[in-house]
């Protein structure tokens, strides 16, 4: 294992790719708070923010095959669970307290005394072990009612417990057809839906499944085919060319057309430009501490976001309250992302690899 240490350490690092990865974060946070203060969607600015998780699922594809493919087949399942459980649950299990505590002391709601303690433990015990249980109509009927974003992390488990078992000795014909597959389900769930947004619900379950199978193997894909487009964009320029996809206006009408282009080209041509942009020094320490502050941010800013809800809804706040409340409230959780990355999540895996790797 002490090895596989080293190698990670000598491999290279996408700097600009986990930059962007704290942008789309941002953005994702601003678009919880934007979709409840504006519900019509033709009128919000940022409405295909939940487009950010699409690319998520491909620079994940991209990523694991990049730090796993060579070296696979030399990991047992167990090691390469232990591995993924040391990155990702922490902030899934902070992210679930957190979303209890949100749910006890909201002060504009009182869901508790509906549910009490036997159902809410077991809706706790769920979204710590990412066992859908959509049960509260009140959230929309959420897989994971305390904290709504992991519905993703269910299925970022889902592909990468696929990948250690067949993903990775797949050939690129084969990985190509399953990328064909998974387009035409998006497409069939774009013209079905008008948007490709499900997966986060009782009632859209199975759209996770497509997103995250078309995403995470063309994600793969792009690393296999070497399909890495050297330039000089640097992180500016990919910030350009990436955010404003989340900002193109909403309609009904041709938004099953122009998602399915973001999701199935515009995405994999980003993360193929990111691998292959050059960082520039004076942008290194924003890159890194985007990318470091992506996940945390991403898994602990829902808890807040349904207190927002309930807020709004109870006190009907005017826009200028609102234009004042949401910058304010994205900037707190920011701060408070980072103390959690910092005090948390961050000992707590550092701790746990040196207990895998010691052994």
């Amino acid at each position: 294992m002490n090895n596989d240490t080293n190698l990670l350490k000598t491999k290279q690092h996408f700097e600009i790719l986990d930059g962007l990865r704290g942008i789309l974060a941002l953005i994702i946070v601003i678009f919880h708070f934007m979709e409840i203060a504006i519900a019509d969607y033709h009128d919000n600015v940022i409405a295909h923010g939940y487009l950010a998780v699409d690319f998520f699922f491909c620079l994940s594809g991209f990523v694991i095959a990049y730090a796993y493919d060579n070296r696979a087949k030399d990991l047992s399942f167990w090691q390469f669970v232990k591995l993924r459980l040391i990155r990702l649950q922490p902030l899934v299990i902070i992210g679930s307290i957190l979303g209890l505590i949100t749910f006890l002391v909201d002060p504009f709601s009182s869901l508790y005394s509906i549910y009490g303690f036997g159902k809410t433990a077991v809706i706790f015990l769920c979204s710590v072990f990412l066992i859908p249980y959509p049960a509260m109509e009140e959230r929309y009927t959420n897989l994971f009612s305390l904290n709504a974003p992991a519905w993703s992390l269910f299925w970022e488990y889902v592909a990468n417990i696929f990948y250690i078992l067949l993903l990775y000795k797949l050939s690129k014909n084969i990985l190509r057809i399953l990328v064909i597959v998974g387009a035409i389900c998006i497409i069939y769930i774009a013209k079905e839906h008008s948007n490709v947004s499900g997966g986060w619900g009782g009632q859209n379950f199975w759209d996770g499944g497509a997103r995250v199978l078309f995403s995470f193997v063309a994600g793969m894909l792009v690393y296999r085919s070497n399909w890495i487009i050297k330039n000089n964009l640097g992180f500016i320029g990919l910030c350009v060319l990436s955010v404003p996809a989340f900002f193109v206006p909403f309609h009904a009408s041709y938004n099953w057309i122009i998602e399915p282009i973001l999701v199935l080209f515009y995405f994999p041509f980003i993360v193929s430009l990111g691998a292959g942009a050059v960082l520039s020094k004076r942008f290194e320490k924003i890159t890194l501490f985007s990318g470091k502050i992506s996940y945390p941010l991403y898994m602990v800013h829902y808890p807040f976001v349904w207190i927002f809800l309930t807020y709004v809804i109870v006190t009907k706040p005017s826009f200028n309250e609102l234009a004042v409340v949401i910058p304010v409230s994205v900037l707190g959780i920011v701060l408070f992302s980072y103390l959690i990355m910092v005090f948390i999540d961050e000992p707590i895996r550092k701790y746990l690899k040196g207990k895998l790797f010691k052994n």
